[in-house]
Formats: C-alpha cells, sequence, structure tokens
C-alpha cells in the first residue's frame, strides 16, 4: 500500500479536512466569469471536436464494390447537426460522393446499384414513413446518383433497423405495436391511449422504466413485407400487407434499449434473433434466447437451452445452413465472457468454439464461404477483428468440445485501434469503421484475407499479416494541424495484476520539464469498461490534453480487454482493489512523470468513475491530493442503487445478492460513499441527467446537499433533457466548459493567487 511520505500527508489532511460552515451555503458566484477554454487553430477544442464529421460504419451492396457511409455534422451556427451520405468505392484512398440528407432518414441497399431510402412525411397525426429509391451510377468517371422514386410507404413512424433479403423479395424491420401486434393499428391505437383521460402510468412488473423513458403501452417487434424488383418495368415496389413475425408470443426484438440490426439476421427463407426470455422477470434477469422463425412468421423455433445468460449477434453463415451468436454463461451478468455459439442448422448441432479463449467478442461474421468465422473482440485496451477456422461439427451438442490447433485459438488480423461495423464483401474482403485516440471512424479495407487463412489452416509459424486499405479520410482536413496525442501505454503492479494506463501529454509538453504541468485522473465507467484507443465525443483525452492537462486514464480491476479474470476482480469490491490500483498507478505516474505538478492534480469520473470520485472524497488517506473533482451520473449510495436503478440485475451481481440480503446489504454499505460524508472536503462539481434511470439524479443531489451543508466548495449542473449520457452537442460544449472552468479556479495558472484572496 502506497502512503506519501509524512509533509505530503499532513497537507493533504489539511487540505481535505472539512470545512467550518460559513454564515451561508457556499457559493460560487464570486467565482471568477472570465474563463474562456482554449481554442486557438492549433487546439482540439471541445468546439472543434464536437464540429468534426460524424461517419458510421461502411455497409456495403451485394456486389461489393461500394459502400454507404452516413456522416452527421453539427454547427452551432444553426445549431444543427446535418446529415448526409457518403457513397465510396471500396478500394484503398477512395473519393467519396456525398449526398446532403436535409430530412435524414435511414438507407440500405437493394441492389448493386440501388439505395433505399426511408423518411418521415406528412404532418401531425398524418406522419408516416414514406421509401424512396434512389439509383447509383458508378463509372471510371465517378459516383452519381439520379432522381429518388417513392415505392411505398409504412403506416408508423418507428419503423428502423431495415434488412433487406434480395432472393426472397422481403424486407425485414423493427417497429413499436401494441398488444395486439397490428402495425395497421398503430396510429388509432396510439390515438385512443392519448385521449384516456389521465397520464397514469400503472405497472404490475419491471421494467416500469428503463435508460431514459418511462415503458409504455408498446413493445418493438419484427415485420416482413414484400418489396421487390418489378418484372416490366424494372422498378422496386413495397408491399402494404405486414407480417409480424412475433404476433401472437410475448416476445420482442430487438432488445431495447440499444438493440438494433445486430439482434437479428436473415436468410433466404428465415430469421434469427434474439430476445429476452418471456418467462423471467426482464429488469432482474439478463437471459435472453436465439430464435429462428420463418419470413412469413412460420415454424417459431427456439435455438437456446438450459440456463445461460444474455445472447447476442445472432448472424447466418451465406449458406443459410448455419448459425453463429455470441452466448453468457450466467444470468443476471451483464459482463460475463461472451462466447462464440455455432449452430449446425443440417445436423441440429449447437457447440461453442471458444470456450478457452479468455476474451469477450462483441460481433461476428462468417467468411464468405463458410470457413472461417470473424470475431470483433476487446484486446488490451484495443478492439480488434480476429479470425479462426470452424471446426468440424460434433456428433452432439456440447459447450466443451475437443479442439485442436487451428481451431482453438483465434488470430488477430488487425493490432490496434478500434474496430466497429465488421462486414464481408461477396469477393470475400472486410470492409469496417476504424477509429483511435486521434481520430474518428474511418472507412478501412482488408484483402488478403486467401494468404492470411490458408497460413492458419496449415498452423504457420508467423502467418501472413493482414493487409489494412484506408478508404476515406473524413476529418483530416478539420484535424490538419491540430495537436493530438496518440496515447502512451504504461504498466505497473497492481492490487492482484499488471494494470495498464494511457497517458497523454498536453502542447508544448517537454521531456525536461520540471512540475510544470496540471494533471487530470480520468476514471472510467461501467465499471466493466476501459479506457481503449477510441474516439469520443463525451469523454475524449486528447481534448483534456488539449486544454494543458496531463491526462491520466487507468484500467483498474474490473475493467474489460484484459482477460476475464481482472474483470470479475471488481464483484462486492468496488472501494477495494480498483483503488490499490488507481493508487499504485498514480504512484507510478508522479515517479516517473517529474514533468507533473502533484499539486495541481484534478481527477474526474462518470457512473462508476463517477461513484469512485465520492469514493476518494471520502477517504483522503489514499493521498492522492486532488485540488477539485468532477462527478458525473456518479452513485452517492450503493445499497439505495440497488432499489432505485433500472436495471436491477446489475446490483444483484456486482454485491452477490438484493440491496436488503445480509451479505449484500453488508459490502454494498461498506463501500458506500454515502457513509463517508463527514470527511469530505475537496472542492466537487457534481453533474447529472434529469432522464437518466441508471443512476437517479437523486444520487447527484444528495451529493451536492452534502458537500453544500459541510460548506465545501461545490456546483451543480443539471441537464434536464440529457440521460446517462450528454448528447446534445449544445450540452456538451456547456458541459466542456463547465468542467475545465471547474479545474481552472483550482488548479489552473492563476489559481493560487484566487484562493489567497
Amino acid at each position: 500500500m502506497w502512503l506519501p511520505n509524512s509533509a505530503a500527508l499532513l497537507g493533504l489532511f489539511l487540505w481535505q479536512q472539512p470545512f467550518t460552515p460559513p454564515p451561508l451555503p457556499s457559493s460560487l458566484e464570486t467565482m471568477p466569469a472570465e474563463f474562456a477554454l482554449k481554442a486557438t487553430p492549433e487546439v482540439l477544442s471541445p468546439q472543434a471536436m464536437l464540429t468534426l464529421p460524424r461517419p458510421g460504419a461502411p455497409l456495403p451492396n451485394p456486389a461489393g464494390d461500394l459502400a454507404l457511409i452516413p456522416v452527421s455534422r453539427y454547427s452551432f451556427d444553426d445549431r444543427k447537426s446535418h446529415k448526409s451520405l457518403a457513397i465510396t468505392p471500396i478500394t484503398a484512398g477512395s473519393t467519396p460522393y456525398e449526398l446532403p440528407l436535409p430530412d435524414g432518414g435511414e438507407l440500405f441497399w437493394l441492389d448493386d446499384r440501388t439505395i433505399a431510402h426511408v423518411i418521415e412525411t406528412g404532418a401531425d397525426k398524418e406522419k408516416k414513413q414514406e421509401m424512396f429509391t434512389i439509383p447509383v451510377t458508378f463509372t471510371g468517371s465517378g459516383i452519381s446518383v439520379g432522381q429518388s422514386v417513392s415505392i411505398g410507404s409504412l403506416p408508423v413512424t418507428t419503423a428502423a433497423d431495415f434488412r433487406y433479403a434480395y432472393d426472397a423479395g422481403r424486407l425485414v424491420f423493427s417497429a413499436y405495436v401494441h398488444a395486439d401486434g397490428d402495425l395497421n393499428l398503430v396510429k388509432e391505437n396510439d390515438k385512443n391511449y392519448e385521449n384516456r383521460g389521465n397520464t397514469a402510468l400503472i405497472y404490475d412488473e419491471t421494467f416500469e422504466r428503463q435508460w431514459d423513458t418511462w415503458v409504455g403501452p408498446k413493445h418493438k417487434s419484427l415485420f416482413t413485407v414484400k418489396l421487390f424488383k418489378h418484372f416490366h418495368h424494372g422498378t422496386f415496389v413495397l408491399g402494404d400487407d405486414f407480417t409480424n413475425v412475433l404476433k401472437g408470443t410475448t416476445l420482442s426484438s430487438p432488445v431495447e434499449p440499444f438493440g438494433g440490426t445486430d439482434d437479428f439476421d436473415v436468410s433466404g427463407s428465415q430469421i434469427i434473433f434474439t430476445a429476452k426470455d418471456p418467462e423471467l422477470p426482464k429488469a432482474i434477469h439478463t437471459k435472453q434466447n436465439i430464435y429462428l422463425v420463418g419470413l412469413d412468421g412460420s415454424n417459431l423455433t427456439e435455438l437456446t437451452s438450459g440456463v445461460h445468460g444474455a445472447t447476442h449477434a445472432p448472424v447466418f453463415n451465406h449458406q443459410s445452413k448455419k448459425v453463429a451468436w455470441l452466448q453468457l454463461d450466467e444470468d443476471g451478468h451483464e459482463s460475463d465472457r461472451a462466447k462464440v455459439v455455432i449452430r449446425d442448422l443440417e445436423k441440429d448441432v449447437s457447440f461453442t468454439i471458444t470456450q478457452d479463449w479468455d476474451r469477450s467478442p462483441s460481433a461476428l461474421a462468417f467468411s464468405k464461404n463458410g470457413e472461417f468465422i470473424y470475431l470483433v473482440a476487446e484486446d488490451i485496451a484495443r478492439v480488434k477483428i480476429f479470425t479462426l477456422p470452424i471446426p468440424p461439427t460434433p456428433s452432439k451438442s456440447t459447450a466443451h468440445p475437443t479442439l485442436a490447433p487451428p481451431y482453438n485459438t483465434p488470430v488477430a488480423l488487425t493490432d490496434t485501434h478500434t474496430v466497429s461495423g465488421l462486414q464481408v464483401l461477396s469477393d470475400g474482403r472486410l470492409v469496417f469503421a476504424l477509429s483511435s485516440l486521434m481520430s474518428p471512424n474511418d472507412a478501412y479495407v482488408i484483402g488478403n484475407l486467401q494468404q492470411v487463412e490458408a497460413d492458419i489452416l496449415r498452423n504457420a509459424a508467423s502467418p501472413v499479416k493482414a493487409e489494412l486499405g484506408q478508404i476515406t479520410d473524413f476529418s483530416a482536413t478539420s484535424l490538419q494541424g491540430k495537436y493530438l496525442h496518440p496515447g502512451e501505454d504504461f504498466w505497473f503492479k497492481g492490487a492482484e495484476h499488471n494494470i495498464h494506463g494511457w497517458i497523454l501529454t498536453p502542447p508544448g509538453y517537454k521531456p525536461t520539464d520540471v512540475k510544470k504541468w496540471p494533471v487530470v485522473l480520468l476514471i472510467h465507467g461501467g465499471p466493466e469498461g476501459c479506457w481503449a484507443d477510441s474516439w469520443s465525443t463525451r469523454w475524449n483525452p486528447n481534448v483534456f490534453a488539449n486544454q494543458g492537462y496531463v491526462v491520466v486514464a487507468i484500467n483498474p480491476t474490473g475493467s474489460t480487454s484484459f482477460g476475464q479474470n481482472l474483470t470479475e476482480g471488481i464483484k462486492g469490491d468496488w472501494g477495494g482493489k480498483p483503488f490499490v490500483d488507481l493508487r499504485n498507478g498514480w504512484k507510478y505516474v508522479l515517479e516517473n512523470y517529474p514533468q507533473i505538478d502533484p499539486e495541481r492534480a484534478v481527477a474526474a469520473g462518470a457512473s462508476y468513475g463517477g461513484y469512485a470520485i465520492n469514493w476518494i472524497q471520502g477517504n483522503p488517506e489514499f493521498g492522492f491530493g486532488f485540488k477539485a473533482l468532477v462527478c458525473h451520473d456518479g452513485v452517492f449510495d450503493t445499497t439505495y442503487n440497488g432499489y432505485a436503478t433500472d436495471e436491477l440485475f446489475f446490483f444483484n451481481h456486482e454485491w452477490g445478492g438484493r440491496p436488503w440480503d445480509e451479505e449484500s446489504f453488508a459490502l454494498s454499505r461498506k463501500y458506500s460513499p454515502a457513509y463517508t460524508v463527514k470527511k469530505w472536503s475537496t472542492p466537487e462539481l457534481i453533474i447529472h441527467g434529469s432522464k437518466d434511470y441508471r443512476l437517479p439524479e437523486s444520487d447527484g443531489l444528495a451529493v451536492w446537499h452534502a458537500l453544500q451543508q459541510l460548506g465545501v466548495p461545490s456546483r451543480l449542473v443539471i441537464f434536464p433533457d440529457e440521460n446517462h449520457w450528454v448528447l446534445n452537442a449544445g450540452n456538451s460544449l456547456k458541459w466542456h466548459h463547465e468542467v475545465f472552468k471547474w479545474f481552472d479556479e483550482f488548479v489552473g495558472e492563476n489559481a493560487s493567487v484566487r484562493l489567497r484572496n
């Protein structure tokens, strides 16, 4: 256990002893109003970051030569997000054709040269979603698009998650419906509900609310409808006979609040999907089952069985003879290790192929020939693509098949940054989005997989490396000349494991500097998450560095991407091992980076990171010596959170029982910041979203009230329209302004003068 020397410790306790309350609650109205964010051209300021292009993942056409990439750009001039569609050749160094989308909407391919565009049309009660086709011409001279043509409409405004089964001529999508499951009656049912004469919401079971929404009378379901190319005039026609393939069941898919097209896949005749187990209380259990159903709603079949947790990312192979999905073993444990299950549909056999691989994939895709499966998984604070040959189907279903090389160890195809949106092209290449600490998403392609996979199959000692080609460069112009740090890895000994962290240094930083730079410790949420080599518009380490701070971001016990043992180590120990790790990491940084001024240290965190801020507040003996803290949507009382959060299973897993059970009650109270308030003394900024039902704003208000009554300098920022995240660009800019203004008051260049005065 590290403790600072006695002189430093004395100074720390002098700083962190509770203040004598003043006659009136501490107010910050006297704080200087002239603070301004650094925003010169070379600085990645919050505003510059928020106005960068935000590209989505590439969606390839059936031919594999073009991809659609949705792009949004926020403008502070008119306070609007401007959407467009980039259509790009899937070759390295391509120049996309950009199509403005003033009405937004969803887009997907119907064939090699036809895009479907679904937008909301009509006014008031007559609103609907209309589908248009956009013809694309792609020649040696470039890309162009023709006039859009309306081909039909959907009688609702909630249709989303479109997947088109071309060979079957059927469109699959999700939409919200009432208990009758009838898409055509949604408007009438909505009207009756709105005119019921009261606003009461009545519940007999959980979920009553989830994430940021009170649950109403509607649920998500999957629909199919004819969408075919007319034989004579060659135009597409959208039918009007909608089939709810889940009608008559109590199933709902995609799974809310975040499920989308990753929760189902389509073949020429079937849909595979995941849904919450209909027999279990949804807020208490994570168990999801995998189902197959015909495109016409026939032959609904469950593929999973027995005891298990959540399932994710179901996919067909291109031959429609096998499917795969991700499955977690433990019900109630959302961060359990995800394992890949293969189901041979012809032999009716399921088998797990990554039982012994200590990583947790988040997405899957079969190779074009069906011989390999591609996995997207976190690994050492990166998100990589791995490939694994599919072994022969065993004689019977098993979670523990005997697998010899090369079938037992996935091979990484990428080695850095963060991959998302993986897609397999018709010619066997892979296309995906890649972001990093230095750049938002761009589209990339891997094209030499035949060589790589041939080497894997023959167990080559040094298989050929995958060759990445960058297709787009959306942010190059905007980021040109700006200071961007790639992030420096560091490692140190933690409570039980070697622990990883990132260091980012500010513009002007020199190795010869001595105690020159203020430092911020960023603590991630989850707690099962990690600081990764990825871009973020909410907690962006380079934005903090560009405001003049050395940034320290540590991945302590509980973090993902370093093996399941580290992830599981936080269970029942929120205030234990993670803080040994954070303290050891802090000591390592101060000993190895003399450029840092330890008297100008601050810390910030959100969610579990906000809990950590409040736990540090009540444990001055940790010796961090922070001069100011920022808590965003953090936990005040861990025990109370077990009653108030939307997902009750989370507390029950983290603390080993319900909040009133003897052991979990004792553990959660032991590590609850609420019982350390008498030791609070460090100035703290509290930020909370009123629509945060994961960690309700009462936690933030409790922290605020405690600090105000103690007379500790504090400030409360409430965003009435935000949830667990701050998503509105204007609110985000305000968030950054308040955070850096708070830090500047206590560790800025003139902070000591202001504090003396």
